[in-house]
């Protein structure tokens, strides 16, 4: 192999691939890159053979080659899976964890221990029916659009909707004993809607409510993403008290209407997460107003009631979602507001949403055993 092949295998070992996050020459999917006289070609073996989004990885190594480059692709072995299993392990357990949690349950992710900067951000909303997984699924995809790298975990596990809202309809890739969650919009997202018939209800007590979300976290490859919005089921049941246990260090983010009837109820949510010692962050409010054609603005549910809450816990209100039709359609059809409208009212009222989360930075965790005596 001569310098430049040598160069070019170099290069194009650093790039990402975008379904794992990880550089090709890390996951052993780039086999071989060949340079002859200035035509380009390389040799991957992707772990199965529906591997998704091989065009934007295509793309992606023409761009850092600099050139046109033939792709040729084969499918990996078992052995070969079963290596790149144990690289993903290695990375989501961190350096002297591997292993651990076999036959006790999955191990916890790195990313959700002290000293991690990923940010756990629990939407949550005291009754159904307040837009609770639209803002979840457009706050997420405009932190992405910002730069961010952002997952959702639908723990909304009786009425999952977000891989619908969010034009997720791949299934997730399985590699034995793990899962790679799917991808869409720059989003990484899991939910038990990948799991069951769409139509067929959930009937769990709260043991295996609890079992799989520790399934989810620790045996799923999210990587280290800066933030992972939390799909929260609406009132104070059995999840919540799961997410406090797995994820102390969820900050909470509660959905509201304007009226003060939503307002009580969203309220009990916020003291139920106080209760269990998480952090609530702010207020959003959703169904704010409605534009007409004429610009007039008609508060259709009232007024106040996101500024009454917000104030009732002494949190600031971060945001007030007006309605449109764009923002329903988007959620029934899988493309959020944020991506088919971007320059759009909403969208710039999500945007302005992300931008004041990434501000506040991360919640302080006080721990009572710290405390000086």
């Amino acid at each position: 192999m001569g310098s430049d092949e040598r160069a070019l295998a170099d290069t194009l070992g650093r790039v990402v691939d975008p379904v794992l996050g990880l550089p090709l020459g890390e996951t052993g999917i780039l086999r071989a890159a060949h340079l002859k006289r200035g035509r380009a070609s390389v040799e991957l073996a992707v772990p199965v053979e529906d591997w998704p989004d091989r065009a934007e990885l295509s793309a992606r190594l023409e761009a850092a080659a600099g050139r046109e480059v033939e792709v040729r692709t084969s499918t990996m072995d078992e052995d070969a899976r079963l290596e790149l299993r144990g690289v993903l392990r290695r990375r989501m357990e961190g350096p002297g964890e591997q292993g651990h949690g076999h036959g006790h349950g999955p191990a916890e992710p790195v990313f959700l221990r002290p000293g991690s900067a990923t940010r756990v951000i629990g939407v949550s909303s005291g009754k159904g029916g307040v837009g609770k997984s639209s803002i979840t699924v457009n706050l997420a995809v405009a932190l992405a659009q910002g730069g961010r790298s952002v997952a959702i975990l639908d723990a909304d596990v009786y009425g999952f909707s977000v891989p619908k809202m969010l034009g997720a309809g791949r299934d997730p890739v399985i590699l034995g004993d793990m899962v790679i969650p799917t991808t869409a919009h720059g989003v990484r997202c899991l939910s038990m809607g990948y799991f069951v018939p769409e139509d067929q209800p959930v009937i769990w007590r709260g043991p295996m409510l609890h079992k799989a979300i520790e399934q989810f976290l620790g045996d799923c490859y999210w990587g280290e993403p800066e933030f992972l919005l939390v799909d929260m089921p609406p009132g104070t049941g059995d999840v919540a008290l799961s997410l406090a246990q797995v994820m102390p260090r969820t900050e909470i983010l509660v959905v509201t209407t304007p009226q003060s009837a939503a307002q009580r109820v969203a309220q009990r949510s916020a003291f139920a997460a106080r209760k269990l010692k998480l952090a609530v962050r702010g207020v959003v409010e959703n169904m704010s107003w409605f534009c007409g054609d004429d610009g007039t603005r008609y508060e259709l549910f009232g007024r106040g009631g996101g500024a009454q809450l917000a104030g009732d816990l002494g949190v600031p209100l971060l945001g007030q979602i007006p309605l449109v039709p764009a923002l329903r359609e988007g959620g029934d059809v899988g493309e959020p507001v944020t991506v088919s409208e971007p320059e759009g009212e909403v969208a710039g009222a999500f945007v302005a949403l992300a931008d004041r989360i990434v501000a506040l930075g991360p919640a302080r965790v006080y721990r009572r055993e710290l405390a000086l005596s």
